[in-house]
């Protein structure tokens, strides 16, 4: 047995069996240590315990090598909402090879002793809440081969100390607040595959040329920061190059010739949004592999010749816009074998869509609007089958449109309006999926097809100023329209009840023939139309109903002007303008106002009336005063512009009535009041159901105003009192743009003298006197918070800390170290990791810095996206806030 035991194949055995037990032992208790540094709040390291030690390789997130002795090889715990420290016995892991934190709450500088992890090839900490700058000992990060550390708060110059990553494959920094300019070591950086310095805005860099000395390289993505001066000519040399996204930025002079040459595997070229000049290189679509290709928002002149087009069979997406562009569009386009999207908007293009359309069988998306474009209609184009948007208004096409131009079973918008188009408007019965059809501003005529009333989600439809004659066919009754335009046509008979009782009347107006109630033609004086001179007593009545009508609105608005005006004794001239037919009778207007009608101030702007109808339907009137002295055509003009926004949660304007000192704005009324009052009630309860979806319909109408309304427009006093609720507490945003109705120096000094310390308001406010879009995102992250926590924007007595909410938050957090203190614990925990996701949003919403809040229309991705947990990047809760809150 002892000479057994001296055996060199027992001796050997012997040891590997104990350095494995050493290893089982040693790996979970470093594991152990780390978990203990970390804080994890929803419990994602419970089988990280003493219990299961011998089983470390199971635990969550942990992966082992194959083969005994199992040793730690990946730590991937990417978004299980830890924070805390990051311990630095990590490096005792010998084989760790992946470290992967990303998606998490980590909130310190970049930690420099992993440098210690000498196994270490990938490190993410992406998406974090990392701050401070990158020290120049980032060179003893020496075997990483991919660093990624996107999505935080890291700032200042990129140290030059980066180029001593020789081995780097993956290079992401994006999304941060790096500054000054890109060092001169990049082309250190052979093994280099994707280089990510996108959304730095305050960059101030040219693009270094060594960048093109990277062969290997197959991906660059410089959007969204402040690079300027020329592309380099060095970047003819990336032959492996894919994806080239340097769009937003400041670039300047030509693209290199040979571009379009050299990059053979190219798939997406953006470079949109800059200030490029020159003529676009006539070989750039000599590339098999090009599917994207996107310059618009640059300042190009020139024209693209047709002999780029014809190598780009593999081109999908073509994005040109709002460029400078000239001269013959590139017919080839049109008939590519994958082209999907096609997007020319705001250019200077001429020439015709050819029939060839037919044979583009993926297109899904045209938009050439405002261009030079002429030609007919080609019948081709009834021919692609997976077309849902064409988009050709204010061009110069002529001729009658082709019997099959609605015939895609897809086709969801078709907007011709403003062209030459003449002949009748074809019968359309394929396309059932059509939402939008504009043909407004031809030369149509005829009738209307009765078919349009059969395509079942038909929403918007726009024939006005056109010539069409007839009556509006009843099927049109069984639509659900949110527009129906049909001004300035010669249409006559009567209106179907249900159109002209939910639309304004302007869109009817210039079709003398047609009648209905509140119209100027009732349909009960037929016999009248037929006589020269005279009227029939029923036509007598009908014009004394009409200018009742007229005289009690006025006599209304006089009254309320007379009892509320600031001292003054003559209330002027006063002029009524209505866009819904009110059918307001004189008693009515007499009951209005007494006392009982008048409720507390709505917002910030103007003392409300609630009013009775006859029909027993309520209005909500709101008196301004007009202290910016706006003449009637300058208040009908904007307000007229602002009825004509249609959307859901956003109140509807129905008519104004104006004197020279006051305006007073009918809109909706809403059953369930303001936002507001309902948080500041004791009993304020509301299920996080109900705040969820409140939140987003605030959401989607802001984001309507700010990027698909046809003016882009801000609302510039968003509060949660000028949020009102109607009986299903669908949100209607009210006291949007009053600017641009009592003029902007009066509304700024208002708004100062009612509200001098909003908590609503943007820090930037103070010192910045254009109104951005930014600075209502800021205003809706303060709603948003609202709804998470349940407390009131601003602060009042009976609050434990006299703060407004945006402070009370970031103080709680800072304090407690965890976000989950100040959720509205009157909401069930069920809801919690939703309200978790929702403070996130708002804290963004609300930062500081207004470029590191997101747009309207991203928030709303974002709070849709909750349950799924696809949320914005997680941002720093307190880093970037902390100098101008103090505690």
């Amino acid at each position: 047995m002892a000479a057994a035991c001296k055996h060199p194949l027992f001796l050997s055995l012997t040891f590997s069996i104990l350095i494995h037990l050493s290893s089982a032992v040693s790996e979970p208790s470093i594991l152990l240590t780390l978990k203990a540094a970390m804080k994890d709040p929803s419990n994602s390291l419970s089988s990280w315990s003493n219990a299961s030690a011998a089983h470390q390789c199971s635990w969550t997130g942990i992966t082992c090598t194959s083969t005994p002795p199992l040793s730690v090889t990946s730590l991937d715990l990417h978004g299980l909402n830890l924070s805390g420290e990051l311990s630095p016995s990590i490096c005792e892991l010998p084989k760790l090879t992946h470290l992967n934190l990303a998606d998490n709450l980590f909130n310190q500088p970049i930690p420099l002793h992993l440098s210690q992890c000498s196994s270490l090839e990938t490190l993410n900490l992406s998406n974090n809440l990392i701050w401070g700058t990158i020290p120049d000992q980032i060179s003893l990060f020496g075997s990483l081969k991919s660093l990624d550390f996107s999505r935080n708060h890291i700032e200042g110059k990129i140290p030059e100390g980066i180029g001593s990553l020789k081995n780097l494959q993956v290079l992401n920094l994006g999304s941060n607040l790096l500054s000054g300019n890109v060092p001169l070591v990049f082309g250190n950086f052979s093994e280099l595959v994707v280089l990510d310095l996108s959304e730095n805005p305050f960059l101030v860099s040219e693009i270094q040329s060594d960048i093109g000395k990277l062969e290997k390289l197959e991906q660059i993505l410089m959007q969204s920061s402040g690079f300027y001066g020329r592309i380099p000519q060095t970047f003819v040399g990336l032959k492996r190059l894919r994806i080239l996204d340097l769009s937003q930025n400041s670039l300047t002079h030509e693209l290199p010739q040979a571009l379009g040459i050299s990059l053979k595997n190219l798939e997406s070229l953006d470079v949109s949004a800059n200030k490029l000049t020159g003529s676009f290189p006539n070989a750039i679509c000599n590339v098999v592999g090009l599917t994207s290709l996107s310059l618009h928002s640059n300042f190009f002149n020139g024209s693209i010749s047709n002999s780029i087009i014809n190598q780009c069979l593999s081109l999908e997406r073509f994005q040109v816009q709002n460029n400078g562009f000239s001269g013959n569009f590139p017919s080839g386009l049109w008939s590519l074998p994958k082209i999907k999207l096609i997007r020319a908007e705001n250019n200077r293009f001429s020439g015709e869509i050819p029939h060839s359309i037919s044979t583009a069988a993926q297109l899904e998306q045209v938009q050439i609007d405002n261009n030079g474009f002429t030609g007919r209609i080609p019948q081709g184009l009834g021919m692609v089958k997976s077309l849902y948007r064409f988009s050709a208004s204010s061009n110069g096409f002529y001729g009658e449109l082709p019997t099959n131009f609605c015939d895609s079973p897809v086709m969801s918008i078709l907007n011709l309006s403003h062209n030459l188009l003449n002949g009748g408007i074809p019968q359309v019965i394929n396309c059932r999926k059509l939402v939008s059809l504009s043909l407004a501003d031809n030369f149509f005529v005829g009738e209307i097809p009765s078919s349009l009333g059969e395509l079942p989600v038909l929403t918007y439809l726009d024939l006005s100023d056109n010539n069409l004659t007839g009556s509006i066919p009843q099927e049109l009754q069984n639509l659900k329209l949110a527009l129906f335009n049909v001004s300035f046509n010669r249409l006559s008979g009567r209106v179907p009840f249900s159109l002209i009782s939910g639309l304004p009347a302007s869109y009817l107006q210039g079709n003398l023939d047609l009648c209905g109630p509140g119209l100027l033609k009732s349909c009960l004086d037929d016999k009248a139309k037929h006589r020269a001179f005279g009227v029939t007593k029923m036509t007598g009545a009908s014009i004394s109903i009409a200018l009742a009508a007229v005289l009690l609105i006025s006599a209304f608005g006089f009254f309320t002007f007379h009892r509320y005006s600031t001292g003054k004794s003559k209330a002027g001239i006063l002029h009524s303008v209505s866009f819904y037919p009110l059918r307001i009778a004189e008693q009515d207007l007499i009951m209005a106002m007494n006392d009982k009608t008048a409720i507390s101030c709505g917002g910030t702007f103007g003392r409300v009336h609630i009013i009775s109808l006859p029909s027993g339907e309520l209005v909500a009137i709101k008196q301004l005063m007009n202290s910016g002295g706006r003449s009637l055509k300058a208040l009908k003009a904007e307000i007229k512009t602002l009825a004509k926004i249609r959307h859901k949660n956003i109140e509807k304007i129905l008519g104004f009535c104006h004197t020279g000192e006051s305006i007073l704005l009918i809109y909706e009324y809403q059953p369930k009041g303001s936002l507001g009052d309902i948080i500041g009630r004791s009993n304020f309860q509301l299920q996080w159901s109900v705040r969820w979806k409140i939140a987003i319909g605030v959401a989607q109408g802001l984001a309507y105003l700010h990027h698909d309304y046809a003016i882009c427009m801000l609302h510039r006093n968003v509060k949660s009192k000028n949020v009102l609720l109607d009986a299903g507490f669908e949100p209607k945003i009210t006291d949007f743009a009053l600017d641009r109705i009592v003029g902007d120096s009066a509304f700024q000094s208002t708004l100062a003298l009612e509200s001098p310390a909003s908590s609503y308001m943007a820090p930037e406010c103070g010192h910045s006197k254009k109104a951005t879009e930014e600075m209502d995102t800021y205003s809706f992250g303060v709603v948003l918070l609202e709804l998470v926590t349940g407390r009131q924007a601003e602060p009042t007595d009976s609050m434990e800390e006299s703060v407004d909410v945006v402070k009370w938050v970031r103080r709680k957090i800072n304090i407690s170290n965890g976000a989950i203190h100040v959720l509205d614990p009157k909401i069930s925990n069920s809801s919690r990791e939703e309200m978790l996701g929702a403070l996130e949003i708002a804290l963004r919403c609300t930062s500081v810095v207004p470029e590191k809040r997101p747009s309207m229309a991203e928030v709303v991705r974002a709070l849709q996206s909750l349950g799924s947990k696809s949320l914005l990047p997680h941002q720093d809760f307190t880093s970037d806030d902390e100098h101008s809150l103090p505690v």
